[in-house]
C-alpha cells in the first residue's frame, strides 16, 4: 500500500510539471501583428541649407551716387501705406534723410547680374484703382542716356512685381546702369513722385563658379550658389520664376523668405508675387 501511494505521488508531480512549464513559456497564438509605421506618400526632406545672400567683397560700390531702396511714405497725394514702395535689392545704409522718420533712407542700393536682360523686382503698395495714377520704370547708362523707359501698369492689389527688359534693351558686360521706378498717384500735380533708385552691373562668371553651376543637379542649388557668390539678380530672378510656376510649393516659399530676409526685407517676404508682361 505504501508502495502504491509513493508511485501515485511521483506520477502526479511528473504530469503537473510539464503543464506548468508549458503555461509559463508558451504564448497564446494570435494573428495580431505589432504596430507598423504609418505609410505616407513620398515627400521631400527639409533641405540642409537655403539661399542666403552674401555681399560680394568687390566691387565695393558700383557708382558714387546714392540710391533709395524704400520710397517716401506719402507724397504727391498718394495714400498712406503700411509698407512703402520697395526695391528688392541689397542695401547698405549710408545716411538718413534729414527730418525723415518714415524709413526713407538713402545709401548703397546695387546688385550684380550675369544676364543680358534681367528682371527687376519691386514691392508695389499702390494699385490700379487709384484715379489719375501712373508709374514709370527707366534704365540709364553711366552717361545718363536712356537704355529703356516705359510706363508700368499698377497691380490690382499690393504685390511684388517683376519688370523685364524687352528685346531692344540689354546690359553690356562690365557696365554699370542706373534704374528708377517712379509712381505718381495724381498726374495733375507737379510734386515729386514716390520713387526708388539703384545700380546694376553685368559681369562674367569666373571659371570656378561656372564649374559649380554646371555641377549643380537642380535649380535651387544654382540659386544658392548665385546668392553665396553675391550675384543678387540671378539668384532672385531664378527663384522668383520658379515660385511663380509653383505658387503652392512650401519649400520654395521658405527659400524665398530666406533670401529676402538675408537682405533685411522680412517685411515683404510674404507678399504675393506677380510678373508684369513685357511691353
Amino acid at each position: 500500500m505504501k508502495w502504491i501511494l509513493t508511485t501515485a505521488l511521483i506520477l502526479s508531480s511528473t504530469t503537473q510539471y510539464p503543464a506548468q512549464v508549458t503555461h509559463q513559456t508558451k504564448q497564446p497564438v494570435t494573428n495580431k501583428q505589432p504596430p507598423q509605421p504609418v505609410q505616407t506618400p513620398a515627400s521631400r526632406q527639409e533641405p540642409a541649407s537655403r539661399p542666403v545672400f552674401i555681399l560680394p567683397k568687390a566691387p565695393a560700390r558700383l557708382s558714387p551716387v546714392s540710391g533709395r531702396r524704400a520710397g517716401m511714405g506719402s507724397r504727391d497725394n498718394c495714400p498712406a501705406v503700411s509698407t512703402p514702395l520697395t526695391a528688392l535689392v541689397p542695401f547698405q545704409e549710408e545716411q538718413k534723410v534729414a527730418g525723415e522718420t518714415n524709413k526713407s533712407i538713402i545709401g548703397v542700393v546695387e546688385g550684380l547680374t550675369t544676364s543680358e536682360r534681367p528682371t527687376f523686382w519691386f514691392y508695389m503698395p499702390y494699385t490700379k484703382d487709384l484715379s489719375n495714377s501712373s508709374a514709370e520704370f527707366s534704365l540709364q547708362d553711366s552717361a545718363e542716356n536712356d537704355v529703356y523707359r516705359n510706363a508700368i501698369a499698377l497691380p490690382s492689389k499690393p504685390s511684388i512685381i517683376g519688370i523685364s527688359l524687352p528685346i531692344n534693351a540689354s546690359l553690356q558686360v562690365d557696365k554699370t546702369y542706373r534704374w528708377y521706378l517712379k509712381v505718381r498717384c495724381n498726374q495733375e500735380t507737379a510734386s515729386i513722385p514716390v520713387y526708388v533708385e539703384g545700380d546694376i552691373k553685368r559681369i562674367n562668371l569666373d571659371e570656378r563658379v561656372m564649374q559649380q553651376l554646371e555641377a549643380a543637379n537642380e535649380p535651387r542649388q544654382k540659386i544658392i550658389i548665385f546668392a553665396e557668390k553675391g550675384i543678387w539678380f540671378d539668384a532672385l530672378n531664378m527663384l522668383a520664376q520658379i515660385r511663380i510656376s509653383n505658387s503652392n510649393d512650401a519649400y520654395l516659399e521658405k527659400d524665398w523668405q530666406s533670401l529676402l530676409q538675408s537682405i533685411n526685407l522680412d517685411n515683404i517676404a510674404t507678399m504675393p508675387l506677380i510678373k508684369l508682361p513685357t511691353r
